[in-house]
């Protein structure tokens, strides 16, 4: 018998507490039988088999094949996926544990304000740049991409003391809000973002290919993803609005910017004792256009507006699940 399907998340920190949060709010509960194991399961999937590893690990393992799914960080990502294309980024885009790996130097170094400048400093400098950095491979291409003679220096551990103590001249790192690097005297450069990086989800590419039962699996999470994500940044506006005919409402809703709905408004009658024609019309629209369209639907006679959060809008098939289908087409 084959051995499960594998999800592998992040073992620690705050990108395991924003993991389990999202999956819980997209409908997929991870539940630990002890919360000292490194393995536990989703009710919704029951197929599948949750371990946690190290947000390195996690790449290196779907590379490898030994797991089939993971979430982990851009960053990461990138860092590790390899060259033969085992890695297959299903979703790149899942909202949380924002931030970029970027290039920093010395506070004291004034004039070296972007690359173009630091090139012109490492003249001055008349050897290469030192770098230290957890992240080799992405940091050699972005340095030599920008001509820029350098050695790196593998660190473990904080790298913001690095240029304080000398051992290296400037460091590439994960910044979220600045405030490390602020800290302890660095700047990241105007254009020295090497790579933007947020949570994404990977799959082993083989495995999609030749087990259906991977593919299937992966169909359900970006259903259940993107269905969450949409719902994230849409709500459910419902009012009344007088007027005779469900057929004229919808015009004059179409009209106005924002209040079209997804496909159009869905449009029913009120029944009221008084006589008078009333119909309730129900919409879904974008988060930052609630005012908009609280104005539109007032602007055409709607009253007793009421605003609701949605769990879910699914697709007839989600796009990057079709985008996924393509993928493994190439070569």
């Amino acid at each position: 018998m084959s051995r499960p399907i594998r999800l592998s998340l992040p073992s620690k920190g705050r990108l395991e507490e924003a993991t389990l949060e999202f999956l819980r709010a997209a409908g997929m509960p991870v539940v630990k039988l002890n919360p000292r194991q490194y393995q536990a399961s989703i009710p919704t999937l029951p197929d599948v088999q949750v371990i946690f590893q190290r947000a390195g690990d996690i790449v290196v393992s779907v590379r490898q094949g030994s797991v089939e799914f993971g979430i982990t960080g851009l960053d990461v990502i990138e860092e590790k996926r390899g060259e033969n294309g085992e890695v297959l980024v299903l979703h790149e885009a899942l909202g949380f544990g924002a931030c970029a790996l970027t290039l920093a130097v010395p506070e004291s170094w004034e004039d070296v304000r972007d690359m173009a400048s630091l090139r012109l400093h490492c003249q001055r400098l008349g050897r290469p740049l030192r770098v230290a950095t957890k992240f080799p491979n992405l940091t050699e291409r972005f340095l030599q991409q920008h001509d820029i003679p350098h050695q790196l220096i593998a660190a473990e551990g904080t790298l913001e003391t690095a240029p304080a103590i000398g051992y290296a001249d400037a460091i590439s790192d994960l910044v979220s809000s600045g405030q490390t690097l602020r800290d302890n005297r660095l700047r990241p450069l105007e254009d020295g973002v090497i790579q933007p990086s947020q949570a994404a989800l990977i799959a082993h590419r083989p495995s999609l290919r030749t087990r259906p039962e991977v593919l299937e699996v992966a169909r359900r999470l970006l259903e259940y993803i993107e269905a969450h994500l949409r719902a994230r940044e849409n709500l459910l506006v419902t009012a009344n609005v007088r007027g005779d005919d469900p057929q004229h409402i919808a015009q004059k809703m179409f009209v106005q910017s924002v209040i079209g709905g997804l496909q159009g408004p869905t449009i029913s009658p009120v029944f009221v004792p008084c006589g008078e024609k009333w119909h309730s019309v129900t919409i879904v629209v974008r988060r930052d256009q609630l005012t908009q369209a609280i104005a539109e639907l007032r602007q055409i006679g709607g009253s007793g507006i009421i605003v609701s959060p949605l769990t879910y809008i699914f697709e007839e098939e989600p796009p990057r699940y079709r985008a996924m289908l393509a993928a493994l087409q190439e070569a």
